[in-house]
């Protein structure tokens, strides 16, 4: 396995640990039935600030990571793998690791300082594939 596919699968697997670090906050807040409902209504409780963050974290990772495995698949199936390429694949994982606790205690600016670098790291595999 390359070293992108294997940053891909622990980000996939960090993924899975965002997902229990909002899930498990926010079914304490808003109570096991309205989150195993069909949620077809607001909840009558709003979540706290900092699970909100969590969630909104969680949801900008599977936006980042659709762009990961695409620049992951590029490299990867193109023959592409190169110890640059290697290493933006470890940065983005880093940087993913890092954007939750910034998001979730508002580091400001670095919160949007670690995206950038997750999402240049992201931008650079792709171009290093068509170089």
């Amino acid at each position: 396995m390359t070293p992108e596919l294997t940053a891909l699968a622990l980000a996939a697997l960090l993924q899975a640990v965002q997902f229990l670090l909002f899930a498990v906050p926010a079914n304490m807040e808003l109570g096991t039935g309205y989150t195993s409902s069909a949620r077809d209504r607001p909840p009558s409780r709003q979540i706290s600030e900092r699970t909100g963050r969590l969630q909104r974290a969680l949801n900008n990772h599977f936006e980042g990571l659709i762009l990961f495995t695409i620049a992951t698949l590029v490299v990867t199936l193109g023959n592409q793998s190169t110890g640059f390429t290697a290493a933006c694949a470890w940065v983005y994982l880093a940087a993913r690791t890092l954007y939750i606790p910034a998001y979730a205690f508002g580091w400001r600016p670095w919160r949007s300082a670690i995206w950038a670098i997750g999402f240049g790291s992201t931008l650079a595999m792709i171009v290093a594939a068509l170089l």
